[in-house]
């Protein structure tokens, strides 16, 4: 007793579409676990990449596919490393200084504008004394 499931064309489906259903269907699927195996195994060099996917039921596109997304994952992974990512809390201590910061920048630029009408305003008035 095997446990299969049938795909029962619809007269509205074409046969190209009742093949990519069934293809879908079957499609094997490989867990990242699996993934990373094949991909270290390749990187030991022991056996050819094309042995490597003949054993793996896999084409060499999908193979150099896994291995350019294990190499970004571990570049990224390396870079978080030199870059920690900051918290919440973090986040919130610099918005606030930040805030902080601006309101002081806003009231010396106010002082200064003050300042320099008080001198434009004695400049003319002193030189006509």
């Amino acid at each position: 007793m095997e446990n299969t499931t049938q795909t029962v064309i619809s007269p509205t489906e074409t046969a190209g579409q009742f093949i990519g259903k069934v293809k879908r269907a079957t499609r094997r699927q490989f867990g990242a676990e699996d993934k990373i195996r094949i991909v270290l195994e390749g990187m030991k060099r022991e056996v050819s990449t094309a042995e490597l996917c003949r054993k793996a039921g896999i084409s060499p596109a999908i193979y150099y596919y896994w291995v350019k997304d294990f190499m970004e994952a571990g570049k990224a992974r390396l870079m978080g490393d030199s870059k920690r990512q900051a918290n919440e809390t973090e986040v919130e201590v610099l918005k606030q200084e930040n805030e902080r910061i601006k309101v002081m920048l806003g009231e010396q630029m106010l002082e200064m504008s003050m300042l320099k009408k008080s001198v434009i305003g004695l400049g003319r008035y002193g030189s006509s004394k």
